[in-house]
């Protein structure tokens, strides 16, 4: 029966690359099969002296890492609502000189406000601020649109609420949010992925090159509020200090991101921006739903032994070498991620990673974990970089542009998003390999 978690994963994951909408639906109802096996006797648990739904229960489905994600889907959408990105960029347009150094900082700036929102938010965010300044001016919109979407997808990888794949990663190796930039005395991940900014701002710089018309001042707008803005500054100063009240990353983060997000509904609804409709569809229930199902396939296949086996195969390709065994790592999940979603990705091969970290401990240790899951992560989130359809900030990005008459054909992306990820790649990874891989 080893082989039923495997085939019940395959035919899973292919449902997810040809059909993104039964995302949700395939992944649970997998879940609910293999637990239902569990039940049966028909596979082993993991802890034998633990029911097998009782241990996914409360073991192997990472509540704490759910509550995070729900609770900043909420803050997200009432920030949005609050207009305050749109003044901050707009006042930083009527700065600028020429259209250029405008489209440039009005990227970066998009790219900071996703070190701490959903990317694919920052862009919906940012987007009309750069269209209108490319109406005015009588600029192509294409590649500064494309440029929004690729930084914001870099910089969502920095901190622990920057994006899905952070979370998922912090999830698994209880990590907090001092953690991203700071762990076990030297520079992590968030270190990593502004090298790889400052190595990719020169391509996004040369991308921009053809735009030196002047422009005349623009009168920013009011925000509608700037509580919102409070919100989430409270927020993350309680989660740089809960790693002193829950080492572990098990309720916190994700109590308190819950708890502000009530704080912030309640906000929203008085202030009559909306009702509580709009709050709950702006939550993504799919990727919810979806992850559950992941932690339990995933689970499934390491109790079958199949990640141990991956993890082998990994090390008799690299021959012993840990570098190399690095660079088919983050080369593996550059690749993959061009093409296929990072979130089913990486709940597979974080596992993966950290027992090639242990495959390859030569004095009964646990490895040089860190070295092996921040190169898959920063692989896994960059490589979407480099098609149209491999970040979600990328698939808003061309929608808006469609909408605008503008349709982007893969090759025109990937002219831009090809060299982005390797300079982006090539430094933080570099920077990774030099601090973790001594």
């Amino acid at each position: 029966m080893i082989f039923l978690p495997l085939v019940v994963f395959i035919l899973a994951y292919g449902c997810f690359i040809f059909s993104d909408k039964s995302k949700p639906w395939v992944a649970c109802g997998a879940g609910v099969l293999l637990l239902a096996l569990y039940a049966a006797g028909a596979l082993a648990p993991a802890r034998a002296e633990t029911s097998a739904v009782l241990f996914f229960l409360t073991h192997v489905i990472r509540w704490n890492m759910l509550g995070l994600m729900l609770g900043m889907m909420v803050i997200s959408k009432i920030f949005e609502d609050s207009r305050i990105p749109a003044v901050l960029a707009e006042g930083l347009v009527k700065r600028c000189r020429d259209t250029r150094s405008a489209l440039f900082w009005v990227a970066m700036l998009t790219g900071f406000f996703s070190i701490f929102l959903c990317n694919a938010s920052c862009v919906l965010l940012i987007a009309p601020v750069a269209l209108s300044l490319t109406r005015k001016l009588n600029v192509n919109p294409v590649r500064p649109l494309i440029c929004l979407a690729i930084v914001s997808n870099l910089q969502g990888t920095a901190t622990l609420i920057g994006d899905p794949p952070s979370m998922l990663l912090a999830g698994h190796m209880k990590l907090g949010f001092n953690d991203f930039f700071f762990y076990h005395g030297k520079p992590s991940i968030f270190w990593a992925i502004q090298a790889g900014a400052l190595a990719s701002a020169g391509v996004v710089w040369f991308v921009l090159r053809r735009g030196n018309q002047r422009i005349e001042a623009i009168e920013p707008e009011r925000a509608r509020s700037w509580f919102p803005a409070w919100v989430i500054t409270l927020l993350v100063a309680v989660l740089a200090c809960a790693s002193s009240f829950d080492r572990h990353f098990s309720w916190l983060a994700g109590t308190a991101a819950l708890a502000f997000a009530v704080v912030a509904g309640v906000w929203f609804l008085r202030a009559r921006w909306g009702t509580l409709n709009d709050l709950l569809r702006s939550v993504d229930w799919q990727t919810l739903f979806f992850l559950v199902g992941m932690f339990v396939m995933v689970q499934a296949l390491s109790d079958a032994g199949w990640l141990q086996r991956m993890a082998d195969g990994i090390a008799v390709v690299s021959k012993g070498n840990v570098f190399a065994a690095f660079c088919t790592v983050v080369g593996v999940s550059v690749v993959v991620s061009a093409v296929v979603d990072n979130m089913p990705f990486l709940v597979a091969m974080i596992p993966v990673a950290e027992r090639v970290a242990q495959r390859f401990a030569t004095d009964g240790s646990a490895g040089n974990v860190p070295l092996f899951m921040f190169g898959l992560l920063a692989g896994a989130c960059l490589g979407g970089n480099i098609t149209p359809i491999g970040a979600s900030a990328n698939i808003v990005a061309m929608g808006i542009l469609r909408r605008e008459g503008h349709t982007v054909l893969f090759g025109s992306f990937m002219r831009i998003g090809v060299p982005f990820t390797i300079a982006a790649v090539l430094a933080g990874c570099g920077l990774i390999w030099l601090v973790w891989g001594g």
